[in-house]
């Protein structure tokens, strides 16, 4: 058998996905069914319990495939980033209508009809999916209907497809977010969640953690001996973290020193950094 990451790869000694079969030893071995994400949020837990750890979350609209479920817990992957996990029954519900349209705010309301002075029915972030499925104009502010006959206002929303020009852009949009171990929202976000998600608003899907970032991502950059090869953009790594280069001095990442996402300069935080958990492992040019 080959080595497999059970974060990219859904099986359990019980239970595993039929792609694996042969690949990996399980007592059985089961196609994943097909569902979609419809919580604003949806936590996705390392084991199928309440109390269980975050790994990591997905948004509204995100499709998974479901290989099993028990007491309340879907055992899942990902269709987007391949990340296993175990995610509430209560958020899930069988693909219907098809998302059209992005949410490119940092966040939304979802209103019970088309007029910002109903109360809010709920709240979306920035990268989740929506089915638009009609049009309506209340007082000049337009809306996205929703099958639900929901609404959100249009332009908080973009058609599926549309990407940014620049991912570091849309990392400082997202400064003082709150920083939350295993976010991935404008609710609150980690650092390579802040990675993921700012690339994926740029149309570029890349894999959820720091380590799976720093073996996959872009080309390795030789930064010089004081740091001044570096350009915006580029990702800088240290053991279990990573942040984002806004220019050739400064960096930008969702950390537990300020508990937010926000903006240091890097040879500030190699120092402030060191103590802890050493130098710079790392880095790379995506």
């Amino acid at each position: 058998m080959t080595i497999h990451d059970s974060r990219l790869h859904a099986f359990r000694p019980d239970l595993a996905d039929a792609r694996l079969e042969g690949q990996v030893a399980a007592q059985r071995f089961v196609a994943g069914r097909p569902a979609r994400i419809t919580a604003s949020v949806a936590d996705v837990r390392k084991a199928g319990r309440p109390d269980s750890g975050l790994n990591t979350q997905l948004l509204h609209g995100d499709d998974v495939l479901v290989f099993d479920e028990a007491e309340g817990f879907a055992w899942l992957q990902a269709e987007r980033d391949g990340y296993v996990g175990y995610v509430s029954s209560a958020d899930l519900a069988p693909r219907t209508f098809e998302p059209t349209h992005l949410v490119t705010a940092l966040r939304t309301f979802v209103y019970p009809g088309p007029d910002m002075k109903f109360p809010r029915g709920g709240q979306l972030s920035i990268g989740s999916r929506v089915a638009v499925t009609g049009f309506a104009e209340t007082r000049g502010t337009s809306y996205g209907i929703l099958p639900s006959g929901e609404a959100i206002v249009l332009q908080h929303l973009a058609p599926l497809g549309t990407t940014a020009d620049d991912f570091v852009a849309v990392a400082e949009r997202l400064i003082d977010t709150p920083y939350l171990w295993g976010g991935f929202s404008a609710f609150g976000i980690d650092c390579s969640g802040l990675v993921q998600l700012s690339m994926r608003m740029a149309g570029n899907n890349v894999l959820r953690d720091s380590d799976m970032q720093e073996a996959s991502l872009g080309t390795l950059v030789d930064a010089g001996p004081d740091f001044s090869r570096l350009e915006r953009g580029d990702l800088v790594f240290w053991k279990g973290h990573v942040a984002i280069m806004t220019d050739t001095e400064n960096m930008i990442h969702a950390n537990g020193h300020t508990m937010t996402v926000a903006r240091e300069g890097l040879r500030a935080a190699i120092d402030r950094i060191g103590y802890l958990y050493g130098g710079p492992t790392g880095f790379r040019r995506p």
